[in-house]
């Protein structure tokens, strides 16, 4: 299925695969996108996820030592597209497991299960020749991070090499629930603009209705990770993961609502 925002703003939604099960992810993915999510991550847990702050991190230890591993993240996401056949479905990997998987086995995998595309984090699209080579082979998306550093050359790679949607980091750092967001991401958002005509959302700090009602103003979509995932650890702690589901769709319906406006 090709990724497509149909309001804006667009909902992104990530989620740590495994975490509190592989079970209880499957529900609350399905949860999420029957409340709005226009595009799930799904992300795959890496024993040194540099760019994550606290809450992922805490996340991806707990769905290692549950066992999750990429080939385990790929079978979910063929009962999710089973499931949800029109969600956008998006791989969030670090790039040493898929490495480790095997670049080209890893594109056959994903394409199989249904993926819409692929965000390796640490992949820049400089050194990225032969996994785009496997991505466009299989008609994978690659999504690619543009942070508020990068030069006009870089983002002008970034557009070239994207599709999809790029991703647009509203700061330098890790991921994590902010205060705002930062005034910078509107600026890189226009630059991003100047070269490519893809939609482009907004992550890392998002974590509120006001959040996505700001970043509407002058992005496609918005990201939201630390915040949901942040969610599941403490409802499955004080509720039980079962009741994890209602709470993240309770809190997406709660994103967009007012500011929900069919696509242009």
């Amino acid at each position: 299925m090709p990724i497509s925002f149909d309001h804006k703003p667009g909902l992104v939604i990530y989620l740590t695969a495994g975490d509190p099960s592989l079970d209880a992810t499957r529900e609350i993915v399905i949860a999420a996108i029957d409340a709005g999510a226009d595009v799930i991550e799904l992300g795959v847990p890496f024993s040194d996820p540099l760019a994550d702050g606290p809450i992922i991190q805490r996340a991806s230890e707990r769905a290692l030592a549950h066992g999750t591993r990429l080939k385990d993240v790929l079978a979910l996401a063929r009962e999710i597209r089973s499931a949800r056949p029109a969600a956008g479905l998006i791989i969030f990997s670090y790039l040493n497991p898929i490495l480790r998987y095997g670049l080209a086995k890893f594109a056959d995998d994903a394409k199989a299960a249904g993926v819409d595309g692929v965000l390796a984090t640490d992949m820049i699209v400089e050194e990225a020749a032969d996994y785009l080579v496997e991505m466009n082979r299989v008609g994978l998306a690659p999504v690619f991070l543009a942070a508020p550093t990068s030069p006009d050359a870089r983002l002008e790679a970034i557009a070239a090499n994207s599709r999809g949607f790029v991703y647009a980091i509203s700061r330098t750092g890790i991921t994590g629930t902010q205060q705002s967001v930062a005034s910078d991401a509107a600026a890189l958002v226009a630059s991003i603009k100047r070269w490519s005509r893809l939609p482009v959302a907004v992550g890392f700090g998002i974590s509120n209705a006001e959040h996505v009602a700001q970043v509407a103003e002058f992005a496609d979509a918005a990201v939201i990770g630390s915040a949901i995932v942040e969610l599941i650890e403490r409802t499955s702690a004080t509720a039980g993961p079962e009741s994890a589901p209602r709470a993240v769709a309770r809190f997406i319906e709660g994103l967009r609502l007012p500011h929900a406006a069919p696509a242009r």
